[in-house]
């Protein structure tokens, strides 16, 4: 049985914040947002995160602390105590294995991120036009050398934090780096508060157009409410197995779907002035980071400090979401293998470094290597992101709501009324499924 524990409550919620926010939530949200309807796509998806994200939040936490072990570990645990199959302990090595496949791709991206605040501390992106922009990151793209070294760097950053402990590594880390990516981003939002097209960029994120909500609008904000929570990929069913006894689960589940959601506001109101004032594209995807900001940073007033803090905050966040995903993995083979901790980080960093050559290489030298129209890299996504997160996720809520006892459910959630404790069971047996079914069933087709 897992004995570790974090010392208090705000580090068990900085430690699972941090995971939670990465940098989808820095330009998917406020992209979706804008191009959903504004303030009616932000109703659509608070409500998405209340019905949906909360509960199966709550059902992956829970399953954690009453396993108090690595995720299939855990769920044996329960299974044993509950008497059903044994089997249902390959959820928790699913939930490994989406972890693992995200990661080799994340710390690719996570190391463009580190790679860029580089640039922008020593260039400060003078000079830089459309042109030179796309140049600069083409080049880092067919870059090998270079690209592997930064992502070696982003997985040795996060290593030493998962080699240190949960105490002395994660939690002590995420008390520091949580608090920093908000004052970063407050920074900025009060820097554009006083610029140019702020005022634009609060009317396309928040006024609402409800001529724009549809299906469509209601299944993107389903797969934000779910994608952005940080469930199925393992990280939040570790983090609860170090949750102390006495904390509320339920009051924990909501304070990471706020933070996450307003983090991701304020990323709009961070990103999208800096677009406006200097007439960029908005629904640039990806490229809104590494094309088309570094145009704006070399315009503005200031726009060396402003990129610095702009990517500094971006590594933070992409720092503390592959601690959430590496230390199930490092947390597994260490109690499968019955090795030490510190042994444990070494080994998974050498497979994810293997694994992260491969991606990287994917940029380029193979990118030629298709399967099914796509290269490895898609492959890896399309198989993590449209099979086993979703996947993973309604398994989940299919144990926790139908092969979990109400009693043993009740003992975790022993701060919940009863009538609250009943809707939340019927929306992790009826509607949770339901919407990631919807989720599976969508991406695959």
């Amino acid at each position: 049985m897992q004995t570790q524990r974090f010392n208090s409550t705000f580090g068990f919620l900085m430690a699972a914040t941090s995971f939670a926010v990465g940098l989808g939530n820095i330009w998917r949200f406020p992209y979706i947002t804008g191009e959903n309807g504004g303030g009616a796509f932000v109703f659509v998806y608070l409500l998405c995160a209340i019905l949906i994200g909360i509960p199966i939040m709550i059902a992956e936490i829970m399953a954690g602390r009453k396993g108090r072990a690595n995720p299939p570990k855990a769920l044996l645990s329960i299974t044993t105590r509950e008497g059903q199959s044994p089997m249902w302990r390959h959820v928790g090595n699913l939930n490994l294995f989406t972890a693992f496949i995200i990661l080799g791709t994340y710390c690719v991206i996570a190391g463009w991120v580190i790679w860029y605040l580089y640039k922008a501390a020593v260039t400060g992106f003078y000079g830089v036009t459309a042109e030179v922009a796309n140049e600069n990151f083409g080049g880092v793209l067919s870059s090998v050398g270079p690209m592997a070294f930064w992502t070696t760097i982003s997985l040795l950053l996060t290593g030493t934090i998962i080699y240190l402990g949960v105490n002395k590594g994660i939690e002590r880390s995420v008390r520091i780096l949580m608090p920093t990516l908000l004052i970063l981003i407050s920074c900025l939002v009060l820097y554009n508060s006083s610029q140019a097209g702020f005022t634009a960029a609060v009317d396309y994120l928040f006024t609402p157009d409800f001529s724009k909500i549809d299906g469509s609008t209601f299944l993107a904000a389903i797969g934000q409410a779910f994608f952005s929570v940080g469930v199925a990929m393992a990280g939040m069913m570790i983090f609860g197995s170090y949750l102390p006894d006495n904390v509320s689960i339920t009051k924990c589940a909501l304070t990471i779907i706020a933070v996450d959601t307003l983090v991701a506001l304020l990323a709009g109101l961070m990103i999208f002035p800096m677009v406006f004032r200097f007439g960029l594209d908005p629904s640039s995807g990806t490229g809104l980071i590494f094309q088309t900001l570094p145009i704006a940073f070399a315009q503005m007033p200031g726009g060396h400090l402003v990129a610095v803090i702009f990517f500094t905050l971006l590594s933070v966040a992409a720092i503390t979401s592959m601690v959430g995903l590496m230390e199930p993995l490092v947390a597994w083979l260490s109690e499968t293998l019955e090795i030490k901790r510190e042994t444990a980080t070494i080994i998974m960093l050498g497979l994810l470094g293997m694994l992260g050559i491969v991606s990287v290489l994917s940029y380029n030298l193979i990118a030629s290597v298709q399967i099914l129209g796509k290269d490895l890299n898609g492959i890896l996504d399309f198989v993590s992101s449209q099979i086993t997160l979703p996947v993973g996720g309604l398994l989940i809520a299919i144990f926790i709501g139908w092969k979990v006892s109400r009693g043993a459910l009740h003992e975790e959630l022993p701060d919940l009324p009863n009538t609250i404790f009943v809707t939340w069971h019927m929306l992790i047996r009826y509607l949770v499924p339901l919407a990631i079914a919807i989720i599976l069933i969508t991406g695959l087709l």
